[in-house]
Order: structure tokens, then C-alpha cells, then sequence
């Protein structure tokens, strides 16, 4: 009888400590609670948890990715569109985010989709195109100061998707067409101003110096007697004039 009593007694403590053993992963953390008290973090490893008495919350620290479903967002210049996101972020402190808040996945999906349509909100649609960069630091700034008193930190948010009306497409690529025929009408006006600011100063200088004139002038003529043509109109330069002028001055006196 005594003998059965005491594998009665056995049984009883191996059940207890069957059931009091927990094991946690590398990127596991336990939350326990001592009589509905916050106790300590535990993990990770083999921890030792007392039946009735302590409670263990397990808490995954590894980077959790959601992706935002698509929002509908009015920018500022009065356009509708559907915006998604993705956003990542992890559990720094497993006590807070499982005391200060209920479910702290839900609590960070929901506040970022109001997070996402109250930023990009304040923004046009060119920006919401060619700034995303800018907008993703801003939505993540935002939430992780949102999300830092439930012990989270929000790592990254990524602008996914943002769909426009096809109207809105078209009339976005007429104005981007637009937009190139200015800059190339633009470019094409410096550089014909650049170009008459170099004749200028090539005049000027040539101007300066008469065998300068002479030497442009006979490689004029070298550029044209390459050229095949029948026909060949030397210019009389004007220095040639000059001397018979003179001359002519010279024998009337």
C-alpha cells in the first residue's frame, strides 16, 4: 500500500512538472504573470512555470510584415486614389506590448491605415509619385512614436501601390509629354544663345586681328573647294579694296 502511495506521489510531481515546463525559442520571449501580477521576462530556453499560480504570455521578437489593404485617399489637390503599404516592425519590449495593449498586431495594422490616408492626405499626387521616399519616412516616424509606448518599433514602411483612374493616367501622361517638349524647347533655346554669345566673342576677336580675318577666309575657301560643286563664288575680302583705294587716292594727288 505505501509502495502504490508513493508512485501515487511520483506520478503526481511528474505530471506537475510535466506541465510547469515551457520552451522557448531563440526568438521567443515569456511574459509572466505571478498571481495576475506582472513578474518578470523569461527566456529563452527551458523555463519553469508554476501551475494556477504563474501565467505565461509568449511574445514572438522576430520582424512581423502586414501589408496595408488599399486605402482610399484624397490628396490634396482634391484626387482619389487607393494607396497600399507595407509595413515592419517587431516587439523590443514583450512586457509593454502585452500589458499596455489588448492585441498589439491589430492595434498596428489599424493605426497604420489611418496613419497612411491622414499623411499622404496632405499631400498632392505628384508627390504621392515622385516622393515616396519622403512619405514612407514620415508614415514611419509617425507610427513608431504612436506605437513606442506598447513597447514596438516600427522598422520600415513601404508605399506599395498607388492606383490611379485610367482618365487621370492619360491625363497625367499629357501633361508629362508636355512637360518634356518645354524643357526640350528650353534647351534648345540655351544652346542657341550660347551658341551667338560664341559668335560674338569669335567676332570680336577676329575683328582684333586682321590675319586672323585672313586665315579664316582661306580656310573658308579650303571647306569649299572640298565640297563638289561646279561652281565657285571667291568673296573679295574687303582689305583688297582698301589698298586699291588707296592707291587710287594716292595717284589723284
Amino acid at each position: 500500500m505505501e509502495f502504490l502511495s508513493l508512485v501515487v506521489i511520483v506520478l503526481v510531481v511528474l505530471v506537475l512538472l510535466l506541465s510547469a515546463m515551457r520552451i522557448l525559442r531563440e526568438y521567443e520571449r515569456g511574459v509572466v504573470f505571478l498571481l495576475g501580477r506582472f513578474w518578470k521576462v523569461k527566456g529563452p530556453g527551458m523555463v519553469l512555470v508554476i501551475p494556477v499560480i504563474q501565467q505565461l504570455v509568449k511574445v514572438d521578437l522576430r520582424t512581423i510584415v502586414f501589408e496595408v489593404p488599399p486605402q482610399d485617399v484624397i490628396s490634396r489637390d482634391n484626387v482619389s486614389v487607393k494607396v497600399s503599404a507595407v509595413v515592419y516592425f517587431r516587439v523590443i519590449e514583450p512586457q509593454r506590448a502585452i500589458i499596455q495593449v489588448e492585441d498589439y498586431y491589430a492595434a498596428t495594422s489599424q493605426l497604420a491605415q489611418t496613419t497612411l490616408r491622414s499623411v499622404l492626405g496632405k499631400h498632392e499626387l505628384d508627390e504621392m509619385l515622385a516622393e515616396r521616399d519622403k512619405l514612407n519616412a514620415d508614415i514611419q516616424k509617425i507610427l513608431d512614436a504612436a506605437t513606442d509606448a506598447w513597447g514596438i518599433k516600427v522598422a520600415n514602411v513601404e508605399i506599395k501601390h498607388v492606383d490611379i483612374d485610367p482618365t487621370l493616367v492619360r491625363a497625367i501622361s499629357q501633361q508629362a509629354e508636355a512637360e518634356r517638349q518645354r524643357r526640350a524647347k528650353v534647351i534648345n533655346a540655351e544652346g542657341e544663345f550660347q551658341a551667338a554669345e560664341k559668335l560674338v566673342q569669335a567676332a570680336q576677336l577676329i575683328s582684333q586681328s586682321p590675319q586672323a580675318l585672313q586665315l579664316r577666309y582661306l580656310q573658308t575657301l579650303v571647306t569649299i573647294a572640298g565640297e563638289r560643286t561646279s561652281t565657285i563664288v571667291f568673296p573679295l575680302p574687303v582689305d583688297i579694296l582698301t589698298t586699291f583705294r588707296d592707291l587710287l587716292q594716292k595717284e589723284k594727288t
